[in-house]
């Protein structure tokens, strides 16, 4: 092997075990507690039923989640605790298949799933109606746990996370406000689910 392919490999395994020893040192710091999930908000003009209509309906979230491409839903019926479901998902210019389950379905405020997949975790989205009743509050709190240095992870993703979850909120209150989710978005967040 000639000197730069050694050298190559030199890095990669020091860049590894650096990697590795970050991702145990935080782990130990948090005591073993999962990390803590990404919270988003947004509030919209218009009433939680009509909020709820939208955000609540699974097959469409990927008009408002631009890092989802697809959702397709694996049980029959009315969606309830116990439906899954398959989405597609893209962030970075990595796709993945998210197979999720219902945890909590509550109209008109809360609904939860769990991700199942590579990427585990969860996420809640609870909706609490305005003081006047004609705005509603919209909370995300999502929580995942990647395949690999899990721990390391979680701090190097949080800001590209909560960018791109607190964009699709904002989606959400355009698409619920206006009927169309389009309009501008930062470049930020157009590349990072490109």
């Amino acid at each position: 092997m000639t000197r730069s392919i050694v050298a190559v490999i030199r890095f990669v395994a020091a860049l590894s075990a650096l990697a590795t020893a970050l991702d145990s040192l935080i782990r130990n710091q948090r005591r073993g507690a999962p990390p803590e999930p990404h919270r988003m908000l947004v509030v919209i003009d218009a009433p939680i039923d009509d909020v709820w209509a939208i955000a609540s309906d699974i097959e469409r979230q990927p008009v408002w989640m631009r890092d989802m491409r697809r959702v397709t839903m694996l049980t029959e019926g009315p969606i309830g605790v116990g439906s899954r479901g398959l989405a597609t998902v893209r962030m970075l210019g990595i796709g993945v298949t998210d197979p999720v389950t219902i945890t909590e379905w509550q109209p008109p405020n809360r609904f939860a799933i769990r991700h199942e997949g590579r990427w585990a975790g969860g996420g809640v989205i609870t909706l609490e109606a305005g003081v006047d009743r004609t705005t509603t509050v919209v909370r995300w709190d999502e929580t995942l746990r990647a395949p690999f240095l899990p721990d390391l992870a979680s701090v190097l993703q949080a800001p590209v996370f909560r960018a791109v979850f607190q964009a699709d909120l904002v989606r959400l209150k355009r698409l619920v406000e206006t009927g169309s989710a389009d309009g501008p978005e930062s470049p930020l967040v157009r590349l990072l689910v490109a």
